[in-house]
């Protein structure tokens, strides 16, 4: 058997059956590095909205014992942490809400006496009504409300649009039963679209290596 011959090559040495291929479709090829331009930017920003609780997740589990809230005046000691306070939450301002996908409702509401912090807990499916009686003892995540991530980012626009009252640009919110064990949630998202925008950022650079080879031929 005799080995199959080489492909002849003109004068440029290039293969005259691949130059008369028709060119890749332009058009085509550029939506798709568009989208997944994208992509990689919806990935990435997600995973900073969740980099905050991802944090959270990987802090220690040991309950830090605050002082009494309507006192409180939190710094950067006690910015993301996982802590315990008693106080007495207040009805001006207070809203009730739900989530989706999501049998339990949820409160949210200043610590009488300081305004700076609020606290938001959840009721649980059943037990919401006119009997329902607020806890004074909480522990839970305390962080700014501008740091307390995507799902709340949006309450201090609720509180105003619901009661007519302003939270003030440097108030903290304790979410009440949030852990850092419950939050590990977090991390393996913020790896899911950070493994996805680098595997969108790689296919993109695959893309463009093979139009520079196209051009270079």
């Amino acid at each position: 058997m005799t080995a199959p011959r080489p492909p002849a090559l003109d004068a440029a040495g290039s293969d005259p059956d691949l130059i008369a291929l028709p060119a890749p479709p332009k058009r085509e090829r550029t939506a798709t590095v568009v989208l997944m331009a994208l992509t990689t930017l919806a990935a990435a920003w997600m995973a900073f909205v969740l980099s905050g609780e991802a944090r959270y997740a990987l802090t220690p589990g040991q309950l830090m014992e605050v002082p009494d809230l309507a006192t409180l005046t939190p710094g950067a000691d006690l910015e993301n942490r996982y802590v315990r306070a008693t106080g007495l939450l207040g009805t001006t301002g207070a809203i009730r809400y739900g989530r989706a996908a999501e049998g339990d409702s949820f409160r949210l509401a200043p610590i009488a006496g300081n305004e700076k912090i609020w606290v938001e807990i959840r009721v649980p499916e059943g037990f919401e009504g006119p009997r329902f009686m607020p806890p004074t003892s909480f522990a839970g995540r305390l962080v700014p409300f501008r740091k307390a991530g995507l799902r709340h980012a949006r309450l201090p626009e609720s509180v105003h649009a619901q009661t007519n009252k302003a939270v003030p640009d440097d108030a903290w919110v304790l979410i009440d039963g949030s852990s850092p064990r419950a939050s590990r949630w977090a991390v393996a998202l913020v790896a899911l679209f950070l493994g996805f925008a680098a595997w969108n950022l790689a296919g993109i650079v695959r893309v463009l290596a093979r139009v520079r080879d196209g051009e270079a031929r």
